[in-house]
């Protein structure tokens, strides 16, 4: 028997009355990560169910309307299952597990197929987008992912590099971004040439940071399993045994992409992120991203993901902004 549905053994659920469900979880530690210190939990998954919550000893209440009660009651079973794979409920999951765009037994199970175990934290898919983005990162050699801000497109390419290094099926990650500044003149930056790059890549560094910690993260840098290069810098190299990760690749021209994806070498990974709608380059249109997609499209051995703003799992105000900013656009043209 699986470690979820033993958990789920624990697990009781009772219709009282038409407006009413009574849940009860006998394993007292899941049932605190899910209530959440200071019942803050249960108090956003009663804004987010519009519903009213009642809690006492391991027993939690839940009233209002039938449609609504379902959307909770199908929250905590899926709040139960991330426990019993992780033994953690974090913030964004509260979020999730009642996600408006997600079919929740179809969805959550996919999920938890693409859970990714580093060593200070499991992560898990998000949506349908990014299980299948997952999915491709293990499976292919070289994958390019295209999307908004708020999607995950580095944070799990970093996820599932670190897990290929404790593993050792790779020798090295190797991150890498165009050294173009997002609208601002950041002026003459000192020092060595990790000191210039280290602020543009600060996204894959706390990414980094969150799944290993900073001081084992130092470590790897100085010993060069982790390296920082600018796109600059990867040309003429062949990567072999590594993972290399292109950020920020709507800042890259077309060259310079084709450029980075023919440095891959044996036993390799290649991923290539970016979001469209944030160019920084003073000429946009030599930014190479959608033209590198329509080029590759078409080959077997290269995945490509597209997210949109339903695939955002940030602040859920992220993914409005976006929708607003598209709307926008569509006006503007028109």
């Amino acid at each position: 028997m699986s470690k979820i549905s033993k958990l789920n053994q624990n697990l009781i659920i009772r219709k009282i009355d038409k407006g009413t469900i009574n849940i009860q979880i006998d394993n007292n530690e899941m049932l605190q990560s899910i209530v959440g210190q200071f019942n803050q939990n249960l108090k956003e998954l009663e804004i987010l169910t519009k519903t009213n919550i009642f809690f006492r000893g391991n027993s939690i209440s839940c009233k209002g309307k039938e449609t609504n009660l379902k959307v909770f009651s199908d929250a905590i079973k899926f709040l139960i299952d991330k426990y019993a794979l992780t033994s953690l409920i974090e913030k964004g999951d509260i979020l999730l597990s009642v996600k408006k765009n997600m079919k929740e037994e179809e969805s959550n199970i996919k999920s938890f197929q693409q859970l990714i175990k580093t060593p200070r934290k499991s992560v898990i898919a998000r949506s349908g987008k990014q299980s299948e983005y997952i999915k491709a990162l293990k499976e292919n050699a070289i994958t390019m992912s295209l999307g908004p801000a708020g999607t995950g497109k580095s944070f799990l390419a970093v996820s599932v590099a670190v897990t290929l290094l404790i593993e050792k099926k790779i020798e090295r990650v190797i991150l890498s971004r165009p050294a173009v500044e997002a609208g601002e003149k950041l002026g003459f930056l000192p020092g060595d040439m990790k000191e210039k790059v280290d602020p543009y890549l600060r996204p894959l560094y706390d990414a980094l940071y969150e799944l290993f910690g900073a001081e084992k993260i130092d470590k790897k840098i100085e010993t060069g399993e982790i390296e920082i290069a600018p796109l600059a810098f990867m040309r003429g190299r062949t990567l072999k045994n590594c993972f290399a990760i292109l950020d920020e690749a709507q800042n890259a021209t077309e060259t310079q992409i084709k450029m980075f994806l023919t440095r891959i070498g044996e036993n390799s990974k290649l991923v290539v992120n970016g979001d469209p709608s944030q160019i920084d380059l003073i000429n946009k249109s030599q930014s190479g991203l959608i033209k590198s997609r329509d080029i590759l499209k078409n080959l077997d051995e290269i995945k490509i993901i597209e997210f949109d703003h339903t695939d955002v799992v940030r602040h859920p105000l992220v993914s409005k902004i976006i929708k607003a900013y598209q709307k926008k656009n569509i006006n503007d043209k028109n």
